[in-house]
């Protein structure tokens, strides 16, 4: 492709929370992507966007969007159970895609994204944006590059509280699909990256619904993964927890890693060399972003490789769906990865 080839973006979703949509068009524009066009049902966002980025074209129903033809890209900020419709009718509509995480609720529905994406010859990718969060980029040094903890066995990680999940569209399970796919997917990205020659063999996932029953998404979601190696991964997320859970626990064959919000910035790392234990801190390298829109770019005027593949994509929500299903049968399910 013509790397001066200009991109044209869109957003489906100005919703205010979080102000994904204005965020995504400026990490657009900063990519070099011209932000074109939003659409949202709420007139008042989109009275919001059109003040956020001037000349900015405002829709209220997709198919006007879909069918303006200065659009080449569309990223979709919508709940997730609207993901995967809304991603095959934009690749349809002859526009490259960009997915919020997590892909979409089922493998199913990732595969179909996946053929429409193929037999049109157009560009799909997931947002997880936070592989280039400055802790994960850290981790990634210590244990893919430099291999500082040697063969990785166990990783456990995720987040304890005890609190009231909150109400709206991200506590509902018809919409959200549940708890596991809100951080989940973003720690099973991390984990399957730092493992990255590895594959899970099976999951067995531990749903609980115990207290906060005025909402539809559980409580506390765990899954146990078991790699072809036989290494582990133990992820859980919980909203009734009254003890700590550290953010990661890594071990290996030569050293350790330990998050549990004590380093500043930072973790705490345990190696051993000649027999001699070692400890020490490793900071946080810089979050960046804006790097998965630049790639995007790249990928689309210069045919650079996509860093954030359907496939890989795909392979999360496999692991997700294995662990519901896991938690429903009362034992280890495979995953469906084709």
């Amino acid at each position: 492709m013509d790397s001066k080839k200009l991109i044209r973006g869109a957003v489906i979703g100005y919703g205010g929370a979080f102000n994904m949509g204005r965020s995504h068009l400026g990490w657009m524009r900063d990519a070099g992507i011209v932000p074109v066009a939003a659409c949202d049902l709420d007139p008042t966002r989109l009275a919001a966007a059109a003040e956020d980025y001037s000349g900015l074209r405002t829709y209220t129903d997709i198919p006007d969007l879909l069918a303006d033809p200065e659009v080449d890209l569309v990223t979709i900020i919508t709940p997730h159970s609207t993901h995967a419709p809304l991603a095959i009718e934009a690749l349809h509509a002859g526009k490259s895609v960009i997915c919020e995480k997590p892909m979409c609720l089922t493998s199913a529905e990732a595969t179909a994204m996946i053929a429409a994406a193929e037999e049109r010859s157009l560009m799909l990718s997931v947002f997880h944006n936070r592989r280039h969060d400055g802790d994960f980029l850290t981790l990634k040094e210590t244990i893919v590059e430099k291999k500082l903890l040697g063969d990785i066995f166990s990783i456990q990680a995720g987040f304890a509280s005890y609190g009231h999940p909150g109400h709206w569209w991200r506590s509902d399970k018809a919409l959200s699909g549940g708890p596991f796919y809100d951080w989940g997917a973003h720690f099973l990205d991390w984990i399957l990256n730092l493992l990255p020659s590895r594959k899970v063999v099976s999951v067995t996932g531990y749903f609980h619904k115990r207290v906060w029953h005025d909402v539809t998404n559980e409580d506390h979601v765990q899954a146990i993964l078991r790699f072809d190696d036989g290494a582990h991964a133990d992820l859980s997320f919980s909203q009734i927890a009254s003890l700590p859970l550290p953010r990661w626990r890594i071990q290996g064959t030569e050293g350790g890693i330990l998050d549990d919000g004590s380093v500043k910035d930072g973790m705490k790392l345990y190696t051993h060399h000649h027999g001699i234990r070692m400890s020490g801190e490793l900071r946080n390298k810089p979050t960046c972003w804006e790097n998965y829109y630049a790639n995007i770019h790249a990928h689309l005027t210069e045919d650079a490789p996509l860093d954030v593949t359907p496939q890989q994509a795909r392979r999360v929500i496999a692991i997700l769906e294995a662990a519901e299903k896991s938690a429903g049968s009362g034992q280890a399910e495979k995953v469906a990865y084709e």
